[in-house]
């Protein structure tokens, strides 16, 4: 029996197609694992790739990161007393 040009189904009908499927599946998971000592290699070779600050360029972050976290304290600190006095004064109509 032909399905308009595609190929013909086997007796079996689908099922085939399925078993065969499956087959490539198993096929294709054995092909992507890696051994332990080859993960190994691996994360040494990209551990290598990895290129560390300078000691100037993390006492300048660690300063920027501290002087943004005060300015967005206060920030809070502000925005939280606005609304803490907004509330307040609502309770107060009430």
């Amino acid at each position: 029996m032909n399905r308009g040009g595609d190929e013909p189904i086997p007796e079996d009908g689908y099922e085939f197609y399925a078993r065969d499927e499956q087959a490539m599946a198993e096929k294709l998971d054995k092909a992507n694992k890696t051994s332990p000592a080859e993960f190994i290699r691996q994360v040494q070779t990209e551990g290598r790739k990895v290129v560390w600050p300078t000691r100037e360029e993390t006492v300048r972050t660690a300063i920027f990161v501290f002087i943004m976290m005060v300015i967005l304290s206060l920030f809070f600190l502000g925005i939280d007393s606005v609304f803490s006095s907004v509330v307040r004064w609502l309770l107060t109509l009430a």
